[in-house]
């Protein structure tokens, strides 16, 4: 359960500065009903995150910008339909972007609010986060967080309104993120 009232003096389990991600174990998924009846999955391969530690809850911060046209459902027909005008419209709208606002919580359960941008449009949107720990990696000595954040958008929300009844609304959003603690932390 999340703990919205935490305050400054939450300790904070990363070390302040600007952590970097780890593409490599880091990815972008997300699921849509298609015809009302079964789910489409798929990801985005591209993309650059951030994430900002400072001293207080309130000083951290989260970014992340992500290529729409990296989107593979695992089906190279489908995906080029996706990027084409009548969805996405890559060609328009190349990026995502998702700015935190305001984290809270505690432990292993947090909170991220923030904008998130396609295109010319920005909405408010809320992720449940789940913090899965820190570890040292034994190959180069760094440190990773790990972390998994999920939430919802409508497509209506952002003019993605293309089909409606043969596209769900809601597209389900799962993150799944690690971040490399900055040297000398």
């Amino acid at each position: 359960m999340t703990n919205d009232t935490a305050t400054a003096t939450t300790p904070l389990p990363l070390a302040p500065g600007h952590w970097s991600l780890d593409p490599f174990h880091s990815s972008v998924n997300f699921t849509i009903r298609h015809l009302g009846i079964a789910k489409v999955r798929g990801r985005f391969e591209r993309l650059e995150a951030g994430l900002f530690v400072g001293e207080r809850l309130e000083d951290v911060r989260v970014s992340a910008t992500v290529d729409l046209a990296s989107v593979n459902t695992g089906n190279a027909d489908r995906d080029a339909h996706v990027r084409a005008a009548d969805l996405l419209d890559v060609e328009k709208r190349p990026t995502m972007t998702y700015r935190s606002t305001r984290v809270s919580g505690q432990g292993e359960d947090w909170t991220m609010e923030g904008e998130l941008t396609i295109g010319d449009v920005t909405r408010p949107v809320t992720l449940a986060v789940e913090f899965g720990g820190l570890v040292d990696v034994p190959m180069d000595g760094s440190r990773h967080a790990g972390f998994e954040a999920t939430g919802e958008i409508r497509r209506s929300d952002f003019g993605l309104d293309f089909a409606p009844g043969l596209l769900g609304d809601v597209v389900k959003i799962q993150l799944d993120m690690q971040f490399v603690e900055p040297k000398g932390a």
